[in-house]
């Protein structure tokens, strides 16, 4: 087969398809690094992660100053708290809130009286008797049944 004994490849090139793709990973490789080496780019996982969250946070305190507005006053709201009083407070705190198997409701409160502590023992509940709500009710429920008991002490 061939004139010598020894066979070489001298004579043989390189097909142009192999060189183009030897050309082709090379420069993926530095484009690859350039881009996503973060001591060349700056990019990385951490920052995007780090910017997703934020953004996430801000919307979370954005959704809990919506979920804080107070209803007093609101009419609509307080019609509203008055319905959710009547499908799951009423049972235990009788109609017009005077009280039976749960506290009175008119008068002063024994855990008090403001928003925040309105909103903690519906919520949470509280020992004795009041269970939490927070699973049955959203917070924007809660503040609306909180404008609704303020209705029931005046």
């Amino acid at each position: 087969m061939n004139d010598y004994d020894n066979p070489t490849e001298s004579n043989n090139k390189v097909p142009k398809g192999m060189a183009a793709f030897f050309v082709f990973c090379i420069l993926f490789v530095v484009v690859y690094v350039v881009l996503y080496t973060p001591g060349i780019s700056g990019w990385s996982y951490y920052t995007l992660f780090e910017k997703r969250v934020s953004e996430a946070q801000a919307l979370s305190t954005d959704a809990q100053r919506e979920a804080k507005a107070s209803y007093s006053g609101d009419e609509a709201a307080i019609a509203e708290g008055g319905e959710i009083y009547a499908s799951s407070c009423a049972v235990c705190h009788n109609a017009d809130g005077t009280g039976g198997i749960g506290s009175n409701l008119t008068g002063d409160l024994k855990f008090g009286g403001s928003e925040e502590e309105l909103y903690e023992s519906i919520a949470e509940g509280r020992e004795g008797g009041m269970p939490p709500f927070k699973q049955q009710l959203n917070d924007t429920k809660i503040r609306k049944l909180i404008a609704f008991l303020e209705i029931l002490r005046k």
